[in-house]
């Protein structure tokens, strides 16, 4: 086990599966003590033993992110087990489909609800913890907070949101020698992109898979990441290998966002 963060403690919202549970093993194989949050007790219970036991220290929070009541009880949680936050990742979120016209109002104050104020909620809950140990925070958004896909108005809006939320941060809490940076994934094989690939395929597995690996094949590196991948660069700029970076947005994308549409015509 890597001690770079022993004697540590990281918080991650929607850390019992998908990016949020690559970020939670690795902070956890890294020597940090983790408070794993997830919308349900089961998924919550399953990352916490899974953690466990591979030796690591881990406790467990189930709860609506739109509930301010949950982000108490994370900080209490936290507090009572470990003693301390130094870490804190936000990566509890939803994804939703529309354009002006078909994104319902209630489709929008519900996407908004979970992927921007419930990050607010989290952070507000726990600032007072981190300014205390000079932590870190970090935010998951998206490439699709800079160059957006068709009908994400609802999802777009709010990751661009996170994006300025990091800069602002970033501005206030480097008074406290708190570092906010944003993570942005392209596509990652996580139950949030399942869900879509089921929704815009024909469903079945087979069709589920092959919609992965067209969405893969748009990345110059030619596949959709692993969660833990994402994990990786989260525990790395908590660290204090990261120690000048703050206010950044880290694209994690494959090259997504270096590949222009525009090609060369194909030489005979």
């Amino acid at each position: 086990m890597d001690g770079r963060h022993a004697g540590r403690v990281a918080v991650v919202t929607g850390g019992s599966a998908g990016i949020g549970r690559g970020a939670v093993e690795a902070f956890a194989e890294q020597g940090a003590s983790v408070v794993v949050h997830g919308l349900d007790e089961p998924g919550v219970s399953a990352a916490v033993a899974a953690i466990t036991a591979a030796g690591g220290a881990a406790v467990g929070v189930a709860g609506d992110v739109r509930e301010e009541e949950t982000h108490r009880r994370i900080v209490e949680v936290a507090m009572r087990e470990f003693g301390r936050i130094d870490h804190l990742v936000t990566s509890a979120g939803i994804q939703t489909y529309g354009d002006a016209l078909t994104t319902t109002p209630e489709d929008f104050d519900r996407v908004y609800a979970v992927n921007v104020r419930g990050v607010f909620l989290t952070i507000h809950a726990a600032i007072t913890e981190i300014r205390k140990n000079a932590g870190t925070i970090t935010l998951i958004s998206s490439v699709q907070g800079i160059a957006t896909q068709n009908n994400v108005v609802g999802y777009a809006m709010t990751k661009g949101g996170l994006n300025a939320m990091c800069r602002a941060l970033a501005n206030d809490e480097a008074a406290h020698r708190v570092r906010v940076n944003a993570v942005l994934p392209g596509s990652v094989d996580s139950p949030m992109l399942r869900t879509a690939a089921a929704e815009w395929s024909d469903g079945t597995p087979e069709g589920v898979e092959q919609l992965i690996t067209e969405w893969g094949r748009n990345h110059p590196l030619g596949r959709v990441a692993q969660p833990r991948e994402i994990g990786n660069v989260c525990a790395f700029l908590a660290s204090d290998e990261a120690s000048f970076v703050t206010g950044a947005e880290i694209r994690v994308d494959g090259g997504l966002l270096a590949r222009s549409s525009s090609k060369l015509p194909e030489k005979d």
